[in-house]
């Protein structure tokens, strides 16, 4: 009995060879049974080779494209290696399927994995009728055969999942055995048609019916059917925005075998002949990856974020596959309104031809939303273009890494200096040129000094308080200010509030000119700091991506909003008071100033004017403006330097850079209510009666 039930074995064995022996034949155009192939070898060898091919088939998940939104959920940029939009059968038209049916395996319903006399018939005809008219593989053959090049990593993968010979064939059929016990017919063709490539960069028939005819699969037609089913064979050959003629004689062959099996009718069959190929003007393209984006650099900069998610794989590399391959569906914190608002400014302010760039980031305080980020050179490789993000760091994709940023840095000076109890009525002799060369400034490691450091002012000076100090920006009020709070008290309150190094990702130095400005900082880097003013001493990391979901719908795990105390309430509430002042009449930053809202701001201008900044905030917004050379080496920006077009005769931070942000920040903030500032406590203010000094004169109060 043994010995029978192998004898059995053995025998379908061989059937089952010859069966494939016959359908590898008809490769392609027909070409001879490839008995040949198994010249030399006895029965047994036969047997062994077909008993020791595999018997169970996984397929790979369907490749989907990705898609990022902004926060009103409006699509921002795809993603994909395969564009693709997987549907349910039931979401494909019925004469979609009747036409993909009739043209690749008309007897699917009927058959198995093979369909031998399907199989002998399409022999007979593409033979008789000199081309590829017909499929020679079964549905479920061709779904084996796609997926195992879906498989494939390599070029020699694919190269095996694609050769034409027996041993390939012997191995579809057993998979397709396999999967015609494990599937519905349903169910395969349903995984056929989403996995198949229909041309023109499209995969799946959902994604297809939307390219070529800005439908979807539920609404195809029979031209529109026809057409795609006829794709699958060549999908580069039949493309109709390649070769519009080949396409129709194609989609026509697809149209008369329905004729010919009974699927339509003749009255249907001349109608769907007349009908157009394609509508070249209704052909929508599915741009791919950030450069397609209408904010490119915002989002290079949201994929640099997710590729730093070990969520989306173990690896850089494999993170950026998950991208472009999980159909993942990406939430970010842009808000369209804000953005334009933001862009406005530039458009009104800049000019393309501009040898000055300006860059402006807008964030929200409490959360760290980055709301906004745009800048004057486009996006691209061409004249007057860049890759690079004028507002973030260098160590993402395309950061510039920033620029100095000169008396911006005065805030945190102000922040230590109340934190260590100094009042805001703290009076210094604040002269228009101080000498320092002998003064030792504390930093956390001991002391530092510059034996030549003899400081200017390039507005007022005097017997100045702490509040007039930052009105005028009086630098020899600061430096010795700094000289009293120590570096490393400074150095702290800027750490945690997310300052560092832009280009290396180090700490600010702790040099003794450190509070007019440090290292190279970011737009986004200052906003996202001066937000924490604005937030009462909340620090939130910056957010652009807000959530994932996976294409099942399962939130992706990843950083959120990420926020913690690191300062006092109270001493951001003095911040508050002091940099408000900068905005009154007489302040820097006073010609800046729209509505009744509270707001506060500060200038910088590095030395020599290399670059100009302008930074305030609402408790609504916040955001940093800089307008710089962004050409190595930096050249002071009043010499042969542009901006709208104009010379920059007398760069200044509140009248370059400050207009930018005024505008920005004027329409971003339209529709928002008016919030108020927290007083800070009495013991901080000081002596509110104190007489200030007398206004400075025009000439001598040049905005800085």
């Amino acid at each position: 009995m043994r010995a029978d039930r192998g004898g059995r074995s053995k025998a379908r064995s061989l059937i089952m060879f010859i069966g494939v022996s016959v359908l590898s034949g008809a490769l392609a155009a027909g070409l001879a049974v490839p008995f040949a192939g198994f010249a030399g070898q006895g029965s047994e060898q036969v047997v062994e080779t077909v008993e020791s091919l595999p018997k169970e088939f996984e397929s790979e998940p369907l490749a989907v494209r990705s898609r990022i939104l902004a926060a009103d959920g409006s699509l921002l940029a795809t993603l994909y290696e395969q564009n693709r939009v997987p549907v349910r059968l039931s979401a494909i038209s019925p004469i979609m399927r009747k036409a993909i049916i009739a043209i690749e395996d008309s007897r699917f319903y009927e058959h198995g994995a093979l369909d031998l006399k399907g199989t002998l018939r399409a022999m007979v005809r593409n033979q008789t009728g000199g081309e590829v008219q017909q499929g020679g593989s079964s549905i479920t053959q061709q779904y084996v055969k796609m997926s195992l090049v879906e498989k494939a990593k390599t070029a020699e993968e694919r190269a095996e999942a694609t050769e034409v010979s027996y041993q390939r064939k012997l191995a579809e059929l057993r998979y397709a055995i396999a999967v015609e016990s494990e599937l519905s017919k349903d169910q395969i063709l349903e995984r056929y048609l989403n996995l198949a490539n229909f041309g023109d960069g499209t995969y799946g028939v959902q994604a297809a019916a939307q390219h070529y005819f800005r439908t979807t699969a539920d609404k195809l037609t029979l031209p529109q059917a026809a057409l795609l089913a006829g794709l699958v064979k060549n999908p580069t050959g039949y493309d109709p925005t390649n070769d519009m003629a080949r396409a129709k004689a194609r989609r026509d062959v697809v149209i008369k075998r329905m004729l010919e099996l009974g699927v339509i009718t003749v009255h249907q069959a001349n109608l769907a002949l007349r009908a157009p190929v394609i509508d070249p003007a209704k052909v929508e393209p599915v741009p791919n990856g950030c450069g397609n984006s209408r904010y490119p650099f915002y989002c290079d900069y949201v994929v640099s974020k997710l590729l730093q998610n070990p969520e989306l794989g173990a690896t850089v590399k494999d993170r950026d596959h998950h991208l472009k391959t999980g159909g993942l569906l990406i939430r970010t914190s842009i808000d369209p309104k804000i953005q334009a608002a933001a862009q406005a400014s530039i458009d009104k302010h800049t000019q393309r031809t501009d040898s000055a760039v300006a860059a402006i980031t807008v964030v929200e305080p409490g959360t760290g939303l980055v709301k906004a980020m745009v800048q004057s050179r486009k996006y691209g490789n061409g004249r007057f273009q860049t890759n690079y993000n004028y507002n973030v760091e260098k160590s993402y994709a395309g950061g510039y890494g920033g620029f100095q940023n000169g008396s911006t840095m005065k805030a945190f000076t102000i922040a230590a200096a109340l934190a260590k109890g100094i009042p805001m009525d703290y009076r210094i002799n604040s002269p228009q040129q101080i000498d320092m060369s002998k003064t030792r400034f504390q930093t956390c490691s001991g002391t530092t000094r510059d034996p030549t450091y003899r400081p200017r002012n390039s507005t007022r000076g005097g017997n100045l308080t702490m509040v007039e100090a930052a009105r005028y920006s009086t630098n020899t009020y600061f430096l010795q200010l700094s000289q009293r709070t120590g570096l490393c008290a400074i150095a702290k309150v800027a750490a945690k509030l997310g300052m560092y190094n832009g280009q290396t990702g180090k700490p600010l130095d702790e040099v003794i000119s450190m509070t007019l400005g440090v290292g190279y900082v970011t737009p986004l880097m200052l906003s996202n700091a001066y937000a924490t003013f604005a937030a009462r001493g909340k620090y939130c990391t910056p957010l652009v991506v807000t959530s994932v979901r996976d294409k099942a719908g399962r939130p992706v795990p990843g950083p959120g909003i990420d926020c913690k105390q690191v300062l006092s309430r109270q001493v951001a509430d003095g911040v508050n008071r002091v940099l408000a002042a900068v905005m009154m009449p007489g302040g820097t930053g006073g010609r800046l100033r729209f509505g009744t809202r509270d707001m506060a701001g500060k200038t910088g201008t590095i030395q020599e004017n290399k670059a100009v900044w302008y930074a305030g905030y609402t408790p609504n917004l916040a955001a940093a403006a800089v307008v710089a050379d962004a050409n190595l080496p930096y050249t002071n920006l009043m010499y042969r330097h542009t901006l709208n077009g104009r010379d920059i005769s007398d760069p200044t931070g509140s009248g370059t850079a400050g207009p930018l942000w005024q505008t920005a920040m004027q329409g971003a903030l339209s529709g928002l209510p008016a919030e108020r500032f927290v007083a800070p406590p009495k013991r901080m203010i000081g002596n509110p009666n104190a007489k200030p000094p007398a206004p400075p004169k025009p000439t001598a109060n040049r905005p800085r």
